[in-house]
């Protein structure tokens, strides 16, 4: 029997060395049976409330290729800690034969995975219950309850208290004036970062850090600390069970919970009014488009190339910065990258398309396309050859078998069961006739046009993926083939190249001659701008079929 053993451990509150804690147990067990380990997977500060673990994903990938004929582990809550995913796992490992093992339990039943798998997920949701008990109780006495603002320190000699940490709390001044008198938190950034001010855990300063969330409480700009009072459980946080992404949801104010501490003030009560006044008059600017019309009705489209968009100098984001209009986020946030050239989307889109069409009418991509396409024709003809000649011989021996009970009724043979057979041959015999007297199919034959035809759909690449009716599934497809647009400055800093990468790049490779991995863009209408093109990691191109 070849096992896979399974392990994992939920934090790195806990040792590091539970993994080969684990793993030896198993070894054991396996031993004692006279089984052979076939492979280990490991997660390591990973919570088992969701199955989106690497070395769990590896397992299960490596179930479907039948490398293993037993999963083992220390115990079922290891697997997994929800009902609805232990049994999930249960029945994938049930259904490719693979048995389910733990050192705690043994072999594992439908039963057990069901009690097991219940166990767990209220083990859980105790915890839960537990940990926020414990919080609350911090949280009353005026200590952490997790976390550090910036401008504040934790006491060496009083466990969980903190203190003013002056030099931070002058830049927490400086952000509330600033932002009170006009300074947008991305300009603040820039600043910041320019001065060489280092920001949380020493990292850049990114407008998001300073102007967070106003529901949330989160940013500088709203932490109810620096105005004395500390705020707790404006949030709860849930798991989404399909990626195991902690997802924040506001609580009603009557939830949360509430203590004083003037000791912790940095900012006076008028200074924060001014900036909560500021937020609102902001917020309701950028909540109306030049009519007054509420923005929030209206939601921007997803486009094409949305998310894979990547800056050639910092490796940031390009996103969306105005009217259809991507620049690099890095430098747009934080001021920290020096590439200052943008694009529109119209724009790169149509580069992008526009180098795939011009890549795609390659003469030799289209004699593969003609080719296969004959291929393809040519097959389905002999398969509809080979079915005539089936059903004809199928005719003459059923034709034989007729003759042959009614020659046996004329030398005086005949039984009940004959007439029964004889119907079923005759019954044979109509369906028989009735499709080979059918007319035959029109034999395909390539059209004198293909290329034009072929030619026309290329063409029309750009419209059809911009159809509304197809386009979020065209979407899907592209993203599905491209990891990521680079978009980097060219020599004289007049325009943006751009480098796709991922696995439609090695499709169209297959048309490109071997020196032209970097060529001028025919169509651009940005000059010096180029599209070149980086296969995807692990890609074969021989899989690749028309």
């Amino acid at each position: 029997m070849r096992v896979a053993i399974y392990a994992r451990y939920s934090s790195d509150l806990q040792s590091d060395a539970s993994i080969e804690d684990q793993i030896e147990v198993c070894r054991r067990y396996v031993t004692q049976h006279g089984w052979e380990i076939a492979g280990t997977y490991e997660d390591r500060a990973i919570s088992g409330a969701s199955t989106a673990r690497p070395g769990f994903q590896g397992m299960m990938s490596d179930v479907r290729k039948n490398k293993f004929d037993v999963v083992l582990s220390e115990s079922l809550d290891r697997i997994g800690r929800r009902v609805a995913d232990v049994s999930g796992i249960h029945d994938d490992l049930s259904f490719n034969g693979i048995a389910l093992h733990t050192v705690a339990t043994g072999q594992v039943t439908a039963l057990i995975a069901g009690i097991l798998g219940s166990v767990g997920q209220q083990y859980l949701l105790d915890l839960k219950a537990k940990t926020k008990r414990g919080l609350l109780g911090r949280i009353l006495a005026g200590k952490s309850g997790g976390g550090l603002a910036y401008g504040y320190a934790l006491k060496k000699d009083c466990v969980g208290e903190r203190e003013i940490v002056d030099a931070e709390a002058m830049v927490v001044r400086r952000m509330f004036e600033d932002y009170a008198n006009g300074i947008s938190p991305r300009k603040l950034a820039k600043i910041l970062n320019d001065e060489g001010i280092p920001g949380p855990s020493d990292r850049k300063w990114g407008d998001t850090t300073i102007r967070g969330q106003v529901a949330r409480g989160t940013g500088i700009l709203n932490n109810d600390l620096y105005i004395g009072s500390l705020v707790w459980n404006r949030c709860s946080y849930v798991k989404d069970p399909r990626t195991g992404k902690r997802l924040a949801r506001p609580n009603p104010p009557e939830q949360w919970e509430q203590t004083d501490l003037p000791e912790l003030r940095i900012i006076d009560d008028d200074l924060w009014n001014r900036v909560k006044a500021r937020q609102q008059s902001v917020h309701l600017e950028m909540a109306r488009d030049e009519n007054g019309s509420a923005l929030n009705r209206a939601h921007r489209s997803k486009s094409l190339f949305s998310g894979l968009l990547k800056c050639g100098e910092c490796g940031g984001p390009y996103t969306i910065s105005g009217k259809d209009r991507y620049t690099c986020s890095t430098r747009r946030s934080k001021g920290t990258c020096s590439n200052a050239l943008s694009i529109t989307r119209p724009v790169i889109e149509e580069r992008i398309l526009s180098g795939l069409k011009d890549r795609l009418m390659a003469p030799e991509l289209v004699a593969v396309f003609i080719e296969e396409f004959t291929t393809e024709i040519n097959r389905n003809a002999s398969e509809a050859e080979r079915d005539r000649r089936d059903l004809e011989r199928d005719s003459v021996s059923n034709a034989k078998k007729i003759d042959a009970i009614l020659k046996a009724i004329e030398d005086g043979m005949y039984t009940p069961s004959m007439k029964a057979r004889m119907e079923e041959l005759e019954a044979r015999k109509l369906e028989l006739r009735a499709v080979l007297d059918a007319p035959p199919q029109s034999t395909l034959r390539i059209h004198p046009n293909v290329y034009k035809i072929y030619e026309q759909k290329v063409s029309d690449l750009t419209q059809v993926l911009n159809d509304n009716s197809i386009r979020a599934e065209a979407t899907e497809i592209i993203r599905g083939l491209v990891d990521s647009v680079v978009l980097t400055p060219n020599a004289d800093k007049t325009g943006l190249d751009a480098q796709l990468h991922g696995d439609l790049v090695a499709i169209l490779e297959l048309c490109n001659d071997a020196n032209a991995q970097k060529r001028q863009h025919p169509g651009s209408i940005e000059p010096g701008c180029q599209l070149s093109v980086v296969a995807g990691i692990g890609f074969e191109p021989m899989t690749f079929r028309l």
